[in-house]
């Protein structure tokens, strides 16, 4: 990948501060519970570098760099010994029930095996009950064996867990499920998208931005991602949708006086998101409120439902970020996987049919490789990672922060500055 001139800039002032960055972020770690797992887009502008979503229960495992695979063992392992003790040896893996989907059945069987490979026993459930385990087959020809993951369930019992790790973002909330599991659930089922605020995570991510910039000396323009909630959104009303439009207005004229200030030749767009929205749906591009206005049937059946058929009742506008980042004369971006507080892995996500402009995350998109080693930047005696991972891992704080604010409690889990052992 090509340096920008704002990965330039940012890198050199971490390292000039790398001693106070690190005390910081482990401070923070500290006192934040945080997930086993999660996942970033990167979009990198050249004049600004930010993180655009985040993902508590990443699909995708099967697409990090093989050699990031190896690494993940030992962060898996550390991350459950560190955070639950050495005694856990069996865990279940609660996933969704994508039955039909062997790319997502790629993901399950990869996590498997690399809980597998510190010494784990896994046994992989759906958050249902099943009168037998299902056979299902991944796209490369694996074989998974969904069992129940009720504890009434003969599997259940005969298995005996002492973990549950969820891969399901439970866009539903799935309350009887919950309710009935006694055991440590990590990431939490109430941190999944049935209440879970993108624009809540921003809040904090941009909080964040503020503290990090200040700490290394920089403007936090370079990392900030400017993100406005509109609440009582319904795509059916013309007066909702008027307001909308207003309010994309509104936004977009902020946003062209602040790039006129930061002497920034770049036209303006924002994307209209679902504020609980995965799997990149809900999710429309607009330059302009009169866009808003002009959607069409197809636009607004975008917009009307997100996953599991649950209505879209609030949205975010967020700035638009351009992607320099090319890969094969296709756009492309970033995607950093960490396991706890640590960089695990990542990959280029490439759409050669969509422009720099717009969202990568839709059917067509190609992973290419890129591994954690590839963030390393050995400039000026500092080999640490570069400003993508650090966008990742003022992300992870945020969702800490998420966590916290939620209240949401992590059973069994042991606070520890990031590091450890």
């Amino acid at each position: 990948m090509v340096e920008t001139g704002a990965q330039a800039y940012i890198h050199g002032q971490i390292c000039k501060n790398i001693d106070n960055v690190f005390t910081w972020f482990k401070k923070q770690t500290s006192v934040l519970d945080y997930p086993i797992y999660s996942s970033y887009d990167i979009r990198d502008a050249g004049y600004k570098i930010t993180n655009v979503d985040a993902n508590i229960y990443p699909a995708g495992f099967n697409n990090i760099c093989p050699t990031d695979k190896e690494t993940a063992v030992d962060l898996f392992q550390k991350y459950i010994h560190v955070h639950y003790g050495k005694n856990v040896k069996k865990i279940l893996l609660v996933t969704e029930e994508h039955t039909a989907n062997p790319y997502y059945l790629e993901n399950v069987a990869t996590i498997s095996e690399l809980l597998a490979a510190g010494g784990f026993y896994v046994q992989v459930a759906f958050p249902k009950m099943l009168e037998a385990p299902l056979e299902l087959t991944s796209v490369t020809g694996k074989k998974i064996i969904a069992h129940s993951g009720y504890t009434s369930s003969p599997s259940f019992q005969q298995f005996n867990p002492d973990i549950v790790i969820s891969n399901n973002d439970f866009s539903l909330a799935l309350a009887e499920w919950g309710d009935q599991l006694q055991l440590p659930l990590n990431p939490p089922r109430e941190l999944g998208w049935y209440q879970r605020k993108k624009s809540q995570y921003f809040t904090h991510y941009n909080s964040l931005v503020n503290t990090f910039s200040d700490i290394i000396g920089v403007d936090p323009f370079l990392m900030r991602v400017e993100t406005e909630l509109f609440e009582n959104f319904d795509i059916n009303s013309d007066e909702s949708r008027d307001a909308l439009a207003a309010r994309v207005d509104s936004f977009l004229a902020k946003l062209q006086t602040k790039y006129e200030a930061e002497k920034i030749d770049q036209q303006p767009f924002c994307f209209v998101k679902n504020n609980a929205g995965t799997y990149g749906l809900g999710v429309i591009k607009v330059s302009s409120g009169q866009e808003v206005k002009e959607w069409t049937y197809k636009s607004r059946k975008k917009m009307k439902a997100a996953k599991g058929g649950r209505e879209v009742e609030e949205v975010i506008i967020q700035e638009g970020i351009p992607s320099v980042v090319t890969s094969d004369q296709a756009s492309a971006e970033p995607v950093i996987y960490m396991v706890g507080c640590e960089l695990a892995g990542g990959f280029l996500r490439t759409h050669s049919e969509k422009s720099s402009t717009e969202s990568l995350n839709s059917p067509g998109a190609v992973y290419k490789k890129l591994c954690v080693t590839d963030l390393l930047d050995n400039r000026q005696g500092c080999p640490k990672e570069n400003v993508y991972g650090w966008s990742a891992k003022l992300g992870l704080l945020a969702i800490g922060l998420e966590a916290q604010q939620m209240k949401v409690q992590f059973k069994g889990y042991k606070k520890a500055e990031c590091g450890s052992i």
